[in-house]
Order: C-alpha cells, then sequence, then structure tokens
C-alpha cells in the first residue's frame, strides 16, 4: 500500500503481535470467506490488519516460504499486489498487528523483518516509483 503527500510516498508496514516482526499484510485465501478471490483476501486482509482501505493497481510475483505454526512446519506462497490508498485510519488496525506504520519509501528495506518481504519489496519499489 502507497501514498503520496506533497512529494513524499510513504508505504503502509505493520509489526505482528505474535512474532514481532515488521512486515506487509498478509493472510489465507478463503479463511472467512469460502470461493474468495486472492485479490478480494488481500483487499480484506489489508483493511482488517491495517485498518486501510486501498485499491489494487499491480499484482506482483508471488513468495513461497515456509514457517511453523501450532508446531506444524507449512508451506505458503503469499500473492502481493501494490495498493493504492484510498482511506481508512492505521489506528483502527485488529489484534493480529501490535504496530501499523506509515514510512518514507526510503525507510522500508531497513525496517522489514523477513526476506520474503524484502523480496517483494524490491520488485514493488520499481513499480511504485515508476507510477508515482
Amino acid at each position: 500500500m502507497y501514498k503520496k503527500e506533497g512529494n513524499n510516498i510513504y508505504i503502509l508496514v505493520c509489526q505482528h503481535s505474535q512474532h514481532h516482526g515488521w512486515v506487509f499484510p498478509k493472510g489465507f485465501i478463503g479463511d472467512t470467506i469460502a470461493g474468495e478471490s486472492k485479490e478480494d483476501t488481500a483487499l480484506r486482509e489489508v483493511e482488517e490488519e491495517t485498518g486501510v482501505i486501498g485499491k489494487i493497481f499491480a499484482p506482483l510475483t508471488p513468495v513461497t516460504y515456509w514457517y511453523v505454526m501450532e508446531g506444524i512446519k507449512r508451506r505458503k506462497t503469499v500473492y502481493y499486489y501494490i495498493m493504492h490508498y484510498l482511506k481508512g485510519d492505521i489506528t483502527k488496525h485488529d489484534w493480529e498487528m501490535e504496530n501499523v506504520e506509515w514510512l518514507l519509501i526510503n525507510q522500508v528495506e531497513d525496517r522489514l523483518t523477513y526476506d520474503s518481504d524484502k523480496q517483494v519489496w524490491e520488485e514493488a519499489k520499481k513499480i511504485i516509483a515508476q507510477i508515482v
């Protein structure tokens, strides 16, 4: 999620309340809505986890990684999208995130915790630089 204010470009990042890593919002397709599309899931998860509503601008290359949940090693593919900010309040985020922040575009890489988010950020920042 990005927004432009004057000459500044801001990117939305969040800190997960369980592992405390700084990440981009993400979730499970169809975990609450049967038949939910990847795009609808992305929009819903961003709103739930950050309090912000966006509009999808472009898809990014999916990222696959392994993680452990409830003692079980799981493989997850995340479908990321560049989104443009429409409205919302980052103080209205849900319990999954302990912090949600808008960072200047040049601060994002240093804040992200995991390689998977850094990988997708490399692609996203090039596209964002072309569209704003």
